[in-house]
């Protein structure tokens, strides 16, 4: 039986070796599908204007092809942009977004999800607007709110002009009065959050409150009846 087994052994060695590569050849070209997170790049943004509308930052993608290929493609292989160049304000349809993946051809995109997006540009514009003084709470017992001054009293908002033209003023954070006796000045936040908005510069501004004393009742004088 060694006899046999031992025959020819280098004919037998040379068709095992064959059968493994067939195999892995095989297996190669086996399909496979794989599904990726892909960033989507916007690119070439023109000046003086911004996206004000809602785009996806990741793309869902799914890619069929050769197993060899896909089992070597990295995440960081794979990217996806649409160029902004030279657009108008105005809403922008970017359609068939799978044309646009750097992927080799031997790949497929067999799902892409959302499949296009739409890029809403405006142009960046700046407004000066109020800033309004926010309080909580009431001074000690005797006391009251005299003037209430912010500086500066106007701040520059920028953004999307669209959302710019509603915006009329801007509040700080709450400023604590509760139980206090004297005047102060503080500094106080901005609390302004703007979707497609923002302040400029000014992020805070100088609150000065002035607390006086209420003024005492005067005192009641008991007159009396004048008797004839």
């Amino acid at each position: 039986m060694f006899k046999t087994l031992t025959e020819n052994w280098v004919a037998k060695l040379l068709s095992f070796i064959f059968a493994v590569i067939l195999w892995f050849f095989v297996m190669g070209e086996q399909k496979l599908e794989v599904g990726y997170a892909v960033p989507l790049e916007l690119r070439n943004m023109p000046s003086g204007m911004m996206v004000a509308n809602e785009v996806p930052s990741l793309v869902d993608v799914r890619i069929s092809g050769p197993r060899t290929l896909l089992v070597n493609l990295r995440p960081s292989d794979i990217s996806l942009a649409v160029d902004l160049k030279d657009l108008q304000p105005g809403l922008t349809s970017f359609k068939r977004l799978e044309e646009r993946l750097n992927i080799p051809s031997a790949l497929k995109v067999t799902r892409l999800s959302p499949s296009f997006v739409d890029v809403k540009l405006e142009r960046i514009q700046e407004k000066k607007v109020p800033v309004r003084v926010e309080l909580s709470g009431l001074p000690a017992e005797g006391f009251q709110v005299g003037a209430v001054k912010a500086n500066p009293v106007q701040v520059l908002v920028q953004g999307a002009e669209s959302e710019l033209k509603n915006v009329s003023e801007v509040v700080t954070e709450p400023v604590d009065l509760e139980g206090v006796k004297q005047s102060f000045t503080m500094i106080v936040p901005i609390n302004y959050r703007g979707k497609y908005t923002n302040l400029k510069d000014q992020k805070t501004v100088d609150v000065g409150v002035a607390i006086e004393e209420m003024p005492q009742p005067e005192a009641e004088t008991n007159s009396g009846s004048s008797q004839q």
